[in-house]
Order: C-alpha cells, then sequence, then structure tokens
C-alpha cells in the first residue's frame, strides 16, 4: 500500500482524543490517524448505504455494495439498525440476483 501525505487541522478537542487514543493503544499519531479514518470512512458507507435504501434510492443489492459488504453482511447490518426500506418489484430482485451472481464469479 502507498501512502500519501494528507495534512489537516483539527479542533484542540479532537486533538486531545487522538493523544488519548495514542496513549492508550502504543501507537504513532500517523497510525492512530489512518486506522481513525479508515473506521470513519467504513462506518460512513454503511450509514449512507441505509440511508440510501431507507429513502428507495437505492437497490438492496446496490447498497450493499456501496457499503463494500456481502449480501448476507448488508442484511444483518439493515437488521442490527432495523431500517424499514423499499421493496422493489420483481424484476428488481432479479436485477439484484443477476448483479450478485456477477460478483461473486468475479
Amino acid at each position: 500500500m502507498t501512502l500519501k501525505p494528507l495534512a489537516v487541522r483539527v479542533p484542540a478537542e479532537l486533538e486531545k482524543q487522538i493523544s488519548e487514543i495514542i496513549k492508550k493503544e502504543k501507537l504513532d499519531k500517523a497510525t492512530v490517524v489512518r486506522n481513525l479514518l479508515e473506521t470513519g470512512i467504513i462506518e460512513w458507507r454503511k450509514q449512507t448505504a441505509l440511508d440510501l435504501l431507507s429513502k428507495g434510492k437505492t437497490t438492496f443489492a446496490e447498497a450493499a455494495d456501496i457499503a463494500k459488504l456481502s449480501l448476507w453482511e448488508f442484511a444483518d447490518l439493515v437488521k442490527q439498525y432495523n431500517v424499514e426500506w423499499v421493496r422493489f418489484e420483481p424484476e428488481d430482485l432479479e436485477k439484484d440476483f443477476k448483479a450478485a451472481s456477477a460478483a461473486k464469479r468475479n
């Protein structure tokens, strides 16, 4: 993995929280910030996918893809957050299954 530099200014309170994590985890600052960014991006993807699904703006399979989860993992996430979502017509369901089958073959 190639690492690229990233300069960010953060509020003093956030810097304090990062310092606490550095002490508890016994890691360097760059590693802690990378880990926090990765965790934040993973959570953002999940929440965005759940939001789009609940608003009927995406299919179940597309939302799972946005979240970077398998259909089963995404189904567990939907259940965990008790997300109500718009069910699509049979043609949409067929499209989801075809997309999932194609992804499985790759």
